[in-house]
């Protein structure tokens, strides 16, 4: 009997961990500048040029935090004259992670004021999650093919081997 409870309890873990898996398989990391990262020599322009977001992906920004910061503006006008007086946010720790969790447009500039008036800055259109219908009509989130390479896949993924590589080694132990 306790066998098969241990095992119950392995396979719950595993059901959860394959649903978790699934519902980040949708999700897109992307970093900023690709290998170049947030700084003045990238062209922020030419990265994000043909690039989808979308409500549930996540962007990351790399910098040097003791050189330079991102910081959020509000309003496009504000992003095209680097008119840093009124930011949303400042970001300075170095590597930043943010989710886009709303639809619409998002304003990123760099903290210095050259830095912005050469061009190291950055509008992300959010878009709607991508969905199909399935035959009964319930919508599902899915990921059209495979993101560029300058994104990061889902840690998820590998999360979800690692447990069934446990639950395996468990169940070789117990059973």
């Amino acid at each position: 009997m306790r066998r098969r409870s241990f095992f119950m309890a392995v396979m719950v873990v595993l059901v959860i961990s394959a649903d978790q898996g699934r519902r980040c398989e949708a999700q897109v990391h992307h970093v900023v500048g690709g290998d170049r990262g947030w700084e003045p020599a990238t062209d922020v322009g030419e990265w994000s040029a043909g690039r989808v977001f979308r409500v549930g992906d996540k962007i990351w920004f790399t910098f040097s935090g003791a050189l330079d910061n991102v910081i959020e503006l509000g309003s496009r006008e504000e992003l095209e004259s680097c008119d840093l007086s009124n930011p949303i946010r400042l970001y300075s720790d170095g590597l930043l992670q943010l989710d886009l969790d709303r639809e619409g447009v998002r304003y990123f500039t760099s903290g210095g004021p050259e830095s912005c008036n050469k061009g190291l800055k950055l509008d992300v259109n959010v878009q709607p999650p991508e969905e199909i219908k399935e035959r009964n009509n319930n919508i599902v989130p899915f990921a059209a093919g495979p993101t560029p390479s300058t994104s990061v896949p889902p840690l998820k993924a590998t999360h979800f081997i690692f447990l069934i590589l446990l639950a395996l080694a468990l169940l070789a132990i117990f059973v």
